[in-house]
């Protein structure tokens, strides 16, 4: 029998504890032994640490060098900033995967969508580096950049920074050929707007252009981020792994899982050299807090990604299949998977659960 995995598990808030407990038993229901170490992170958190991500919930995950974490509520406009994009940060988790799978019984208008969205996790807008209307160091930045650039900005912006480095892209860019290379995969897709902002996308794409040539067997094409959205909605079927700065890699991973069926079925992993950090696209929905109701199946799918990275093969195989079979059977699915006729004989979360632990116990 191998030795247990040492897991980081973070349930978050919201819906967080409803589907990562039932993510927890699909898990352990393949056989696979975990010493779980479970932390909490987000809202709930706040009054007793001061802070939505407290320095014992990072310090489990860099002992573990692997977590799985349910989603955690971000305040829209004001109050702390997103507990997602902290870990990404403090981890320097710079690779975010979206696998974007199509799975028959899904009420979608696609079929046989089966893309992977490589986004990178560190740098663009999310770098965080923002200046607030009318503060005093707001005035300075508007002047310096007007002086600078010859811009006209006016008094009352807002001022948030777009860095984009060459180390940040070559290392990303490569990790998305080096992911096709070890997957199969046949081509890459690069992702900028490069006609508009020539020093930071136009930056990401001359780095691109330069790694495709060290990789000859994989198919190379960029797309300027507007037209993508296009030809994603007209033929995604011709898309394999996209490599994406920040910004336009959250947008079109969320518009990737509406191709296939939406978040329900959108898992994620947040992946650096040192740890990986595996969660669902989606987020806490705190209105259907504690309701049974949610689809666990996104963070379920999280799981097979992270079974993969531990290098449980067949048991990330054999999931991923129980979850496909409970798909397509249509039976023991949330309400988010039924058509609207059905929808009065959706179950709930934990019945989901029970039913893929059923299939997994047939699939040996």
């Amino acid at each position: 029998m191998t030795n247990a995995h040492n897991i980081t598990l973070i349930p978050g808030d919201g819906i967080g504890p409803e589907v990562s407990n039932a993510t927890k038993r699909v898990l352990e229901a393949t056989g696979v032994r975990f010493n779980w170490d479970i932390m909490h992170a987000g809202i709930e958190v706040m009054e007793e640490y001061g802070t939505p991500l407290p320095e014992h919930v990072l310090e489990s995950i860099r002992k573990n060098k692997i977590a799985i974490k349910g989603p955690v509520t971000t305040p829209v406009g004001s109050g702390f900033r997103s507990v997602n994009v902290a870990l990404r940060k403090h981890l320097e988790l710079y690779a975010c995967v979206r696998p974007c799978k199509s799975y028959k019984g899904i009420p979608s208008l696609y079929e046989n969508i089966d893309i992977v969205i490589v986004r990178e996790n560190t740098e663009d807008l999310y770098a965080g580096i923002e200046f607030e209307k009318g503060k005093p160091q707001t005035e300075e930045v508007i002047k310096f950049l007007s002086e600078k650039s010859g811009a006209k900005i006016r008094e009352d912006s807002g001022i948030s920074i777009k860095p984009i480095s060459e180390t940040g892209s070559r290392r990303i860019l490569r990790y998305a050929f080096e992911f096709a290379k070890k997957e199969g995969r046949k081509k890459v897709t690069a992702i900028h707007k490069a006609n508009i902002m020539k020093f930071s996308d136009g930056l990401f794409l001359a780095v691109a252009r330069e790694l495709a040539n060290e990789y000859p067997d994989i198919e190379f094409e960029d797309r300027i981020v507007d037209n993508m959205t296009m030809q994603l909605v007209k033929n995604p079927q011709q898309f394999d792994v996209i490599a994406c700065p920040n910004l336009y890699g959250d947008i079109l991973s969320d518009l990737c899982a509406g191709l296939v069926g939406g978040l329900g079925v959108a898992p994620g992993a947040n992946i650096g050299e040192e740890a990986a950090l595996f969660e669902p696209t989606h987020g806490s929905a705190p209105k259907y807090k504690g309701m049974n109701k949610v689809n666990p199946m996104a963070m379920m799918l999280s799981g097979v990604m992270m079974l993969k990275h531990i290098g449980e093969l067949e048991a990330s195989e054999r999931l991923e299949m129980a979850i496909a079979a409970v798909i397509a059977e249509g039976k023991n699915v949330t309400y988010d998977l039924k058509a609207d006729s059905e929808r009065a004989n959706a179950v709930g979360t934990s019945q989901v659960a029970d039913a893929v632990i059923e299939k997994l116990e047939k699939i040996k």
